[in-house]
């Protein structure tokens, strides 16, 4: 018999069914709907995802934590195939330093999206670990899990306190992902790296799933080669530009032919009855997000490694204002529409995964269902 889903009570969620039950699904009627809308053959085209990053905008983690779940909830009910959680850490913005913890409470209370790592920041962890966790993860989301790995950045304070030098954070990712592999899927592992070593290693369980779908998170040309060379998916992140994604993609399909296809794309998203007022609404996030990326490209070495960061001669990172607002999926349906379908039309794109800029929990919720009822119809 399968894992049952865990109840909210039983996750010490005893506030949350009371406030925000009514907000998720709705009614049976209200779901069979939004579901009927949902169907090919739009499905075989490009799947939809949620972003999720945990922000802590009101300083209150136990909040953050409730309004991003609700989120959630609401994409498996209106039919969303992926929900994507990052992880961050030392940051009062965001409070999902665990997200391994994470995905095993997700599992509890989901039961049919796919659930995935964006991204595991594989230099912080020993790949044994993570090799278990993730195995373990997949069983309590019965074969839902997606893998996602990253280097971590740019924030200098990750790699200051986890003591990995910056340039040293691609290899050791690079290494890891090897051996997390190696371990997944094999008995007996021998591994003797540069970083890690083991001798005869078998972890238990292993994976649900004969195999686990694995993307990199990365503008590196040699993360991007790895991945093509592996078949690995490649993630890119809201402030990735079009042509810097064409350009990975580029690279990809150079050592590969297959396997571009499943390019996981985020973005800012909101959509609003007018352009000026999704503009409105999401500025606030898109002004917070711009200051502190900023503040910690100011604070980088410039190593080489975040060339990715200038899309444009004229400007100086790609946590512009400007760039982040033309780059978003932000607007009326229409808009939105129209920038969605150039992503489709560019890039190969298996996943977009939508990242709700509002700072109000029930005008995100608002917003995802007027993107299943009203703009995802037109695509």
């Amino acid at each position: 018999m399968g894992i049952q889903p865990v109840s909210a009570s039983l996750m010490g969620r005893d506030h949350f069914k009371t406030r925000h039950d009514t907000n998720i699904v709705g009614s049976s009627d209200r779901s069979i709907k939004l579901a009927s809308l949902l169907q090919p053959p739009w499905r075989q085209i490009v799947k939809t995802g949620l972003f999720c990053t945990y922000e802590n905008h009101h300083q209150d983690a136990d909040r953050a934590i409730v309004e991003q779940t609700a989120l959630i909830q609401q994409a498996e009910a209106l039919g969303f195939e992926e929900a994507w959680i990052t992880e961050h850490h030392f940051s009062d913005v965001h409070v999902n330093p665990s997200i391994t913890v994470l995905l095993a409470y997700l599992a509890g209370i989901t039961s049919r999206i796919r659930l995935g790592s964006a991204a595991v920041l594989l230099a912080f962890h020993n790949p044994i670990t993570v090799a278990e966790d993730i195995a373990m993860l997949d069983h309590l989301c019965q074969g839902r899990l997606l893998l996602g790995v990253a280097k971590g950045g740019p924030f200098p304070e990750q790699n200051q306190h986890f003591g990995i030098g910056m340039g040293e954070s691609r290899s050791r990712m690079l290494e890891g992902l090897e051996l997390l592999e190696k371990l997944l899927y094999n008995q007996d592992v021998s591994f003797a790296g540069q970083y890690y070593q083991c001798h005869h290693l078998t972890i238990h369980p292993q994976p649900l799933q004969s195999h686990i779908p694995v993307y990199v998170a990365t503008s590196d040309r040699e993360a991007i080669e790895l991945a093509a060379c592996h078949s690995f998916g490649l993630m890119g992140g809201a402030p990735f530009s079009l042509d810097r994604l064409k350009a990975n993609l580029a690279t990809y399909r150079a050592i590969n032919t297959s396997g571009a296809e499943r390019l996981v794309l985020s973005r800012f998203f909101y959509v609003a009855a007018t352009d000026q007022e999704a503009t409105q609404e999401a500025l606030p996030f898109v002004r917070d997000f711009v200051a502190r990326m900023s503040q910690n490209v100011a604070n980088l070495k410039q190593d080489g490694n975040t060339q990715h960061l200038k899309p444009a001669a004229n400007q100086k990172t790609c946590f512009d204002e400007a760039y982040l607002l033309e780059n978003s999926i932000i607007g009326s349906v229409a808009t939105c529409r129209d920038k969605i379908k150039r992503l489709q039309d560019e890039l190969d794109l298996g996943t977009l995964a939508l990242k709700p800029c509002s700072l109000d929990l029930q005008k995100n919720l608002t917003s995802l269902d007027r993107y299943v009822e009203q703009l995802r119809p037109t695509l």
